[in-house]
């Protein structure tokens, strides 16, 4: 379990870039943050610091909440928790998740550009081929779509047994059709296909790769 950040840390946190997760502060705050998992040193040249996914979250907790956060798994992780449709306990949908999920969506932005060879941001990188139902459900979310919940129908991403590929259902061929602009905006590959005993329609999608 991580340790709570200090008040130096915090302030370095909260003076992070906005967009990148850009960090300025001493080299013993950076190296702490590293260690807590929060922050991350680009391996290029000047090689500075930035936000990881937990150390966005961190940033847009209240001052007393970081501590806590460290408590659950997927804290732990450093892994954003994009909504994929049909979670039986959702997360709230008020002003704080649309900024979580903005912060997030950055950061996977950031993390494109800065594990491609050209800097290019439009293709999926290494984390996303390795978390695809999470890549392809942020994209969605990040884009204003809603998922499928109790109170309305919506996307639904789910894993399939082929390599390097998602299923996304939507409640009519509209919604599709925009999820699969969606996701293609975003450097995905979709094509549409029915299921052979419901007829149902689906996307398949994967990450493309140039």
């Amino acid at each position: 379990m991580s340790r709570p950040t200090t008040a130096a840390q915090r302030r370095v946190i909260e003076a992070a870039d906005p967009v990148t997760g850009r960090l300025r502060g001493t080299p013993a705050q950076l190296a702490g943050l590293v260690r807590q998992g929060l922050a991350f040193r680009h391996p290029r040249p000047p090689h500075d610091h930035f936000l990881t996914p937990a150390g966005h979250r961190a940033r847009e907790a209240e001052p007393e909440a970081p501590a806590a956060r460290t408590a659950g798994p997927a804290a732990d992780a450093g892994v954003f928790a994009a909504r994929v449709g049909g979670e039986e306990e959702p997360p709230g949908s008020g002003p704080a998740r649309l900024r979580e999920v903005h912060s997030a969506w950055q950061g996977l932005l950031e993390l494109r550009r800065m594990t491609s060879a050209d800097g290019a941001v439009d293709r999926p990188c290494g984390w996303e081929r390795a978390h695809l139902v999470r890549a392809a459900a942020l994209a969605l979310e990040a884009a204003g779509h809603h998922p499928a919940d109790a109170e309305a129908d919506g996307y639904r991403v789910r894993a399939t047994p082929q390599p390097e590929a998602v299923a996304v259902y939507a409640p009519d061929a509209r919604t599709l059709a925009a999820c699969a602009a969606t996701l293609e905006r975003a450097g995905w590959q979709t094509g549409e296909y029915g299921e052979p005993r419901t007829g149902v329609r689906y996307l398949l999608s994967s990450p493309r790769r140039v």
